[in-house]
């Protein structure tokens, strides 16, 4: 079984950009044991452990909310959390069970740590392969050091890495995923796109395709959110979420040339060491140019001086495309069905059954050719 762990790739951005203190969306692949039988492995076993705990931190939100030891400020917004729930089945068609419908305490900011590598002259992300799960272009530790260890392994072989906590899983629907108290600390309206993002997985799930299986729950997140909002009259945050997901197309536009520069460099194949020095010039420019964006844009966005200071690199390119590249192709089709959520799902479900080739042909454009 796959366990993806992620905050909502969209949100994540728009908060940043709101300077509220939060973790890139971060991919993260792991397996619990229970289900693919082959626990022989560290890694499978952290899994498995991992997943494990966080189950037993599980109560019903109702039992959360009207215990007295909640305090008011996880009580308010487990509420949300609640409501947001009732409005993805009955609104969005999202699959309706008992996944976020309880909550679990784990006492930590995050849930998992993971990694995303690419090699040294690629943007074409490392993907590692499981059972059931099928290959994925990520991995993912429920310890930090864990997974930091696992980053200096990848380091020494030459990859570009970058390691992620992030604050959110979703198990596809065979356990019943809970409200995590990592989820909270970014505000009501990242804890319901957080909440669509992962039920979407629920609903469609591809084997070896990331970026497929993650435009179409980013697609989602971004209707399922705007709709929320519209439903709860929120005319000043549907005017935010506008305004930066505007700045996010924008940066996401810039990484993405950013990636077509370098294909361009890397199949070149000049010697190593001008090679070496034409990709740092790229990684300077693109920290130019992510800086003109804040100040074209009147903002300044923690996460960007985060981004930069840990150092761009292929890697973090790859992990962005993975949510993003897919995304006008989804919203197009989305548009193609009138907008109506469930000819949506149906229509996405046939691109699934199509080769990988033929569906990102249809979906993800002349840049698709980058991430293949």
């Amino acid at each position: 079984m796959l366990m993806l762990t992620e905050p909502p790739a969209g949100s994540a951005l728009r908060a940043a950009i709101a300077r509220r203190p939060r973790a890139w969306r971060g991919p993260l692949a792991g397996a619990v044991c229970i289900v693919l039988g082959a626990c022989g492995t560290p890694y499978l076993m952290q899994a498995g452990s991992g997943e494990w705990h966080v189950l037993h931190e599980r109560v019903p939100i109702d039992a959360a909310i009207a215990d007295p030891q909640t305090t008011p400020a996880v009580r308010a917004h487990l509420e949300q959390a609640r409501a947001a729930r009732e409005f993805a089945s009955r609104e969005l068609h999202l699959p309706d069970n008992d996944s976020f419908r309880s909550y679990a305490d784990i006492g930590r900011t995050f849930v998992v740590w993971n990694v995303v590598a690419a090699p040294e002259f690629s943007v074409v992300p490392k993907h590692w392969c499981f059972p059931v799960a099928g290959c994925v272009a990520y991995r993912g530790y429920f310890h930090e050091q864990s997974a930091r260890d696992f980053a200096l392994g990848l380091e020494a072989q030459g990859y570009d890495v970058v390691i992620d906590g992030v604050p959110a899983y979703s198990t596809l629907g065979k356990f019943a995923d809970p409200v995590l108290s990592s989820m909270l600390r970014y505000g009501d309206d990242d804890l319901a796109a957080t909440i669509f993002h992962e039920l979407a997985h629920q609903l469609l799930y591809v084997r070896d395709d990331s970026a497929f299986n993650e435009a179409f729950a980013t697609t989602v997140e971004d209707v399922g959110l705007e709709r929320w909002l519209t439903h709860q009259g929120a005319a000043t945050r549907m005017q935010a979420f506008r305004d930066a997901q505007q700045h996010e197309q924008e940066l996401v536009s810039l990484l993405a040339s950013t990636r077509t520069r370098l294909k361009q460099l890397y199949a070149a194949q000049h010697p190593r060491p001008e090679m070496v020095v034409r990709k740092a010039e790229v990684f300077t420019q693109l920290a130019a140019e992510m800086r003109a964006l804040e100040r074209r844009e009147g903002v300044t966005v923690p996460l960007y001086e985060e981004w930069i200071a840990r150092g761009l690199n292929n890697a973090r390119l790859a992990s962005v495309a993975t949510y993003f590249e897919c995304v006008p192709g989804f919203m197009r089709l989305l548009h193609e069905q009138d907008d109506d959520l469930p000819r949506f799902y149906a229509a996405a479900r046939q691109l699934a059954e199509q080769p990988r080739a033929e569906r990102h042909a249809q979906l993800c454009g002349p840049q698709q050719k980058v991430s293949d």
